[in-house]
């Protein structure tokens, strides 16, 4: 029998699709023997491997609007705009505890996509072999401009979107031959190019390390290559695709929690609408 992962996009916010779409799944009892998480999907998938439903939609609804997890105070104090320091502490042991020893003991091979700052390159931190899972997962989430870099197994490491946003073909590479994906942003969508106002802060901020500049200032190429691949491979049925059906208006750092609460139930609707199809793709 086959092996079947879970691909998990970033998007920041815009993971309360991917939250409702996993939830979904978890009601009906789906699972995956690994899964690839980036940023913000490294983050939904911790809550879909310990099996937590609900997890990753409280959090967001419960503390968007909570200065100790997101603000520009953070900045100020902690140098990133999503406190991962209140996330992973306060957060994950206290008041919405993460279930870490069912995240440990899964069977599920779950890996987390960072980028290393010194090659532009990305690095996959598997919690089995990760000396440290939650560093690996926290630069993944670790927004440029927003966020500092985090040391994964001795290497400076931000935001797994900048080297991969949608690690589709590590899965296929890794011997799966029934691979899900979950995108956060509609089917057609492309990044704008970045702008040369910009293209010059990344070059001054990051002047020390100029593959990540590089790497940067190339994301919506990149993406955009990503997108029409796994577009052939889903009209090749090797792939199966889950997106939202239109144009996703939350941004990075959303406050309006009708606007999240809205886009995490069209992630269930839409789960709920192919879910005959993907027991069909995942059971084939």
């Amino acid at each position: 029998m086959g092996k079947s992962a879970i691909v998990l996009e970033g998007g920041s916010l815009r993971c309360m699709f991917s939250a409702g779409v996993t939830d979904v799944m978890m009601e009906q009892g789906i699972e995956y023997d690994g899964l690839f998480g980036v940023s913000a999907g490294a983050l939904t998938g911790v809550n879909f491997v310990s099996r937590q439903i609900g997890r990753t939609a409280k959090i967001n609804l419960d503390f968007v609007n909570d200065k100790r997890y997101l603000g520009v105070r953070n900045l100020i104090f902690h140098k990133s705009i999503f406190n991962f320091d209140f996330l992973f502490n306060e957060v994950s042991d206290t008041l919405l505890p993460l279930d870490r020893k069912a995240f440990h003991q899964s069977p599920c091979r779950y890996t987390a996509v960072s980028t290393s700052c010194l090659t532009g390159k990305p690095v996959y931190s598997e919690k089995e072999t990760s000396s440290d899972i939650y560093a690996a997962i926290r630069a993944s989430a670790s927004m440029p401009l927003l966020s500092p870099m985090v040391l994964v197994e001795g290497v400076p490491c931000l935001d797994g979107g900048i080297s991969v946003a949608i690690p589709y073909q590590k899965a296929i590479e890794e011997g799966y031959d029934k691979i899900v994906v979950v995108t956060t942003r509609e089917h057609g969508f492309r990044k704008p190019q970045v702008s040369r106002p910009m293209a010059r802060m990344y070059a001054r901020y990051y002047g020390k390390y100029p593959n990540l500049v590089r790497c940067l200032v190339d994301v919506p190429r990149m993406y955009a290559k990503e997108l029409d691949e796994i577009d052939r491979l889903e009209a090749q049925g090797k792939l199966f695709v889950i997106r939202p059906p239109k144009p996703v208006t939350v941004s990075h750092t959303e406050k309006d929690t009708k606007k999240l609460q809205a886009l995490y139930e069209e992630g269930q609707a839409t789960c709920r609408r192919q879910l005959e199809e993907l027991i069909a793709y995942l059971e084939t």
